[in-house]
């Protein structure tokens, strides 16, 4: 199964958060991940983490765009 990435945000504890966006590249994720984190006040940290789930979003030309189920 081909990897895939998610963007996770840390609001207070040691825990990260995940929502349900997925993509195919880790430097994806990871922007994902820094814009939620610069517009979330309350959040702390930001990462990119692996997943196994299939991709259902990319980024193309700074613009988020959900992968239609048949290009999956």
């Amino acid at each position: 199964m081909m990897m895939s990435w998610k963007p996770a945000i840390k609001t207070s504890g040691e825990d990260f958060h995940l929502n349900g966006q997925t993509f195919e590249t880790k430097e994806e994720a990871e922007a994902m991940a820094k814009d939620i984190f610069n517009r979330w006040m309350l959040a702390t940290d930001h990462k990119a983490v692996e997943s196994d789930e299939p991709a259902n979003y990319r980024i193309t030309n700074g613009v988020l765009e959900p992968i239609q189920k048949e290009e999956a």
